[in-house]
C-alpha cells in the first residue's frame, strides 16, 4: 500500500522529483494566524520484504518549514513541537489511515498567501530519539535477510540544511492558501529510490521526494492487474506498478510506485491533482515476462478495475536483459559519481514511458562509479544489468468501466532507450557532470538497441564527462 507524509495543507501542486539540496540562512518565524495547514508523510514502497531488499527504512524528522520567498529567508516553522520531540518514521511501515504514515504537524496556523519553498529537516545520526528502534543512530535500514539488525543510514547536508523543495518542484510554482482555508500538502518520500548501497556494505540516503496538495477524499488511484488470458492474478513473481507523468521532453517519469498484493490489487494514495499514466510491469514465479501495460489519462479518484497484462509466448518466455557500462571523468581524469539508470520504451512517436523492472522490484537502477581495471583510461566506471520484457507495450486510454481494454502489443522489433542521470556522491542529489543526463538507443555495435526473450543485449557505453 502506498504511504505518504503529509506536511501541510495548501493549494494544488504537481508531484515532481526532488533532486537538489540547498543551504539556508535567516531565522525561522512562528506561523501567523489566518489559515490552517496540516503536515503528513507518505511512501509507496516497492522494496519492502520479502521480495524487496529492505524490511524497514527509518528516518527521524525534526522540522518542516515553509517560505514565501525564493531566497533563504522568511522561513515559517510548521512543526514547532518536533524540535524537542523528533519523530522517527518507518518509511516501509503500515500507513496509519491507508494513505499517510504519520502526521507531523496538524492544523498549524499560516498567514494567507503564496509560498515558494518547503524544507524538511532530518535528525543527525547522533541525535537522541525517544524509543529509538535504530539503537545508537537516528536513521537506519534493516535488510530483508537480517530484518532485526539496524544498519546506520548515512546522511549528508539534509541533517543540517534540510531537504528543500523549491518552486520548480511545486505544481504551479507555488503553494497558495486563502483566509479561513484548511488545506493538506502531502510530501511523498520515495524511500526505495532514495537508498544508495555502497560497496563497503554501508547505505547512504540520496532523497527523492514528490510534493502535492491532496484532498482527504477521492485521492487514490487503484486497480487490479490480471493475466490477459486467465483473468487471474500473476502468481509467484512480482508485479510493479508505476504512476508516471510526462516531463518537458516527452518522457514519463515515475511519481509513485507500488507492488500488487496476492490478488493483483494496487493502490496509490494520496495522489495530488493532475493527469497520470499507470504503467505495469510483471514477471511470474516461473519467470514468464509480461509486456508493459500503459493506461493513459488517469486522474485521482479513478478506479481502473481489472487491467489485463499480456504474457510473452513462444519457445522462450523469460525476460530479456540489457547490460552496459557507465564511465565518469572530469574530462582528463577519473572521478566518481552516483548514477541512476532507467529503461524507456516508446508508446507513441513522441512519448516514452519508464519501464518498471519487475524482476528487480524497482523502476530504476542505482550505482556508483569507482576505479576498476576494466574502466577506460582516465575514467571510473560501473556496470549494470536490467531485466526487461521482450515485447512492445500494450497501451490504452483510461475508461470508466469494470475493466480496461488496452490494445495488444505491436509486433516487430522491441526497442529500448537507456537513460542515465549523474549526481554528486555527497548524498545531496545535486546533478553532476556536463551534461548530467546521457541517453543511448544503440548497442555497443552501434546498431539500434533491441531485445530478444532470454537473451542479453549490450548497450553502448554511457559516457559522462565534466564531472566534479
Amino acid at each position: 500500500m502506498p504511504k505518504a507524509v503529509r506536511l501541510c495543507t495548501i493549494s494544488a501542486i504537481l508531484l515532481l522529483p526532488l533532486f537538489f539540496f540547498f543551504g539556508c540562512s535567516g531565522g525561522d518565524k512562528a506561523a501567523p494566524a489566518g489559515a490552517n495547514v496540516n503536515v503528513r508523510i507518505s511512501d509507496p514502497a516497492t522494496c519492502s520484504g520479502p521480495a524487496g531488499a529492505f524490511s524497514h527504512i527509518y528516518v527521524t524528522i525534526t522540522d518542516v518549514r515553509i517560505s514565501a520567498s525564493n531566497g533563504d529567508s522568511g522561513w515559517i516553522d510548521l512543526t514547532p513541537s518536533l524540535a524537542q520531540n523528533p519523530q522517527q518514521i518507518d518509511l516501509l511501515g503500515q500507513a496509519n489511515n491507508q494513505c499517510f504514515l504519520a502526521t507531523l504537524g496538524a492544523t498549524t496556523a499560516l498567514q494567507p498567501g503564496s509560498y515558494q519553498q518547503i524544507r524538511i529537516m532530518l535528525a543527525d545520526n547522533s541525535t537522541a530519539v525517544a524509543n529509538n528502534v535504530c539503537g545508537g543512530t537516528a536513521n537506519c535500514v534493516m535488510i530483508s535477510s537480517s530484518p532485526n539488525t539496524a544498519l546506520p543510514l548515512l546522511l549528508s547536508s539534509e541533517a543540517h540544511t534540510g531537504i528543500k523543495i523549491p518552486s520548480g518542484q511545486i505544481a504551479g510554482g507555488q503553494f497558495s492558501i486563502a483566509a479561513g482555508e484548511t488545506k493538506d500538502l502531502d510530501i511523498d518520500f520515495n524511500a526505495c529510490e532514495s537508498i544508495v548501497a555502497q560497496g563497503n556494505g554501508q547505505f547512504r540516503l540520496k532523497p527523492v521526494l514528490h510534493a502535492g496538495e491532496v484532498s482527504l477524499t477521492s485521492t487514490s488511484i487503484n486497480g487490479t492487474a490480471v493475466d490477459s488470458v486467465t483473468n487471474q492474478p500473476i502468481t509467484g513473481g512480482n508485479t510493479v506498478v508505476a504512476l508516471e507523468q510526462k516531463d518537458g521532453s516527452g518522457v514519463d517519469r515515475v511519481v509513485m510506485q507500488a507492488v500488487t498484493d496476492n490478488s493483483g490489487a494496487f493502490s496509490f494514495c494520496p495522489v495530488a491533482a493532475g493527469t497520470y499514466d499507470v504503467v505495469i510491469g510483471a514477471v511470474s514465479g516461473t519467470q514468464v515476462a509480461y509486456a508493459v501495460t500503459v493506461i493513459t489519462g488517469v486522474q485521482p479518484g479513478n478506479t481502473l478495475g481489472f487491467v489485463p497484462v499480456v504474457a510473452q509466448t513462444g519457445m522462450n518466455t523469460s525476460p530479456a536483459s540489457i547490460t552496459g557500462q557507465v564511465t565518469t571523468s572530469t574530462g582528463s581524469a577519473a572521478t566518481t559519481a552516483d548514477i541512476s539508470i532507467t529503461a524507456l520504451q516508446p508508446i507513441t512517436s513522441l512519448v516514452m514511458v519508464t519501464v518498471p523492472l519487475a524482476g528487480q522490484s524497482a523502476t530504476s537502477a542505482h550505482l556508483t562509479t569507482a576505479p576498476n581495471a576494466s574502466c577506460p583510461t582516465n575514467t571510473d566506471c560501473a556496470t549494470y544489468t536490467m531485466m526487461v520484457p521482450a515485447m512492445n507495450p500494450s497501451v490504452g486510454a483510461f475508461a470508466a468501466a469494470a475493466s480496461q481494454t488496452p490494445a495488444p502489443p505491436l509486433a516487430g522489433p522491441v526497442s529500448y532507450t537507456i537513460d542515465a542521470f549523474a549526481f554528486m556522491t555527497d548524498g545531496s542529489s545535486t546533478p553532476d557532470c556536463s551534461p548530467s543526463e546521457v541517453k543511448t538507443s544503440s548497442t555497443s555495435s552501434n546498431v539500434p538497441l533491441t531485445v530478444t526473450s532470454g537473451q542479453s543485449s549490450t548497450a553502448a557505453t554511457l559516457t559522462f564527462s565534466g564531472c566534479q
